[in-house]
């Protein structure tokens, strides 16, 4: 885990060639390890940037191209800027923004937020999600755009998993990911441990597991209290270890030739089913 020292950079107000800092920031978009040491990220595009700086992320620095006519969000941007503006070429802005349909006007750097559960702060009838060793930065940012859109109050990403802040899991969130509390835990224990202080509490949560032969089907399963939902490896499933710490299996009816459905997809569908039944409570 990130150990989110501040950045050491003694930022330029230009950088038009390449150079050191230019490769460093360049590595946080493929190398895990370099954003997990410097608890840094690259954020792309309007729509995750603009969500990182509602929602609260550090920024750190704000990248321009230097364009003379930018347009009405990045001029309001660079206004009331979050953090130091730093102008790039437009070459180097094209490299970082990984477009192939021009140079981006604005990128961000930013802090990694934390992993720890206390940024979990779930209402009395609290859905979570916990996603077993996600392979896919795609499917983990898939997910976090479902829960965020259907009412879901965090996503923790549990075991040997993909980068919740790999640039392709932040694009797949459209930003959603800066929406709700994601969070990374080496063990599903970590996780459990933290159900079991919110059941001393008297809080009566249910852990609910997702398997295509669960025995269960998911519409007879009472989603209306507070929820931790599991969705599993997108080839094997959950663990071993979370399967046991479930206290019900569910499974998603199916037809056609289709063995499974893709992870985020079901656990997409389990959020619905989720939202569904406490609607159908208030009214």
């Amino acid at each position: 885990m990130s150990s989110r020292t501040p950045s050491r950079h003694a930022l330029p107000t230009r950088i038009q060639r390449r150079n050191g800092l230019f490769q460093q920031w360049q590595a946080l978009l493929t190398n895990r390890t370099k954003r997990t040491r410097t608890g840094e990220m690259v954020i792309q595009g309007v729509r995750p940037i603009t969500q990182a700086i509602a929602h609260g992320v550090e920024i750190r620095a704000l990248l321009s191209d230097g364009r003379e006519r930018p347009s009405q969000w990045a001029r309001e941007l660079l206004q009331a800027p979050p953090a130091p503006v730093v102008q790039l070429a437009p070459e180097l802005m094209a490299e970082l923004g990984e477009r192939v349909d021009g140079t981006p006007e604005l990128l961000a750097l930013a802090a990694v937020p934390s992993d720890d559960l206390a940024a979990l702060s779930p209402s009395p009838s609290a859905l979570l999600v916990a996603f077993d060793r996600p392979t896919g930065p795609g499917n983990i940012g898939s997910l976090a755009r479902t829960v965020d859109a259907l009412g879901g109050e965090g996503l923790v990403i549990t075991g040997h998993s993909a980068d919740p802040w790999d640039p392709a899991a932040i694009r797949a969130s459209t930003g959603s990911i800066f929406a709700v509390p994601v969070l990374r835990r080496p063990s599903h224990q970590d996780v459990m441990d933290w159900v079991a202080g919110r059941r001393a509490l008297g809080e009566p949560w249910t852990v609910l597991g997702l398997d295509e032969a669960g025995g269960f089907e998911l519409a007879e399963v009472d989603l209306t209290g507070p929820v931790l939902l599991v969705v599993g490896n997108e080839t094997a499933g959950m663990s071993t270890q979370w399967r046991e710490a479930c206290d019900v299996v569910a499974e998603i009816p199916m037809g056609g030739s289709a063995s499974s459905l893709n992870a985020s997809v079901a656990g997409s569908i389990a959020l619905y089913e989720a939202r569904r039944q406490r609607g159908r409570a208030r009214a």
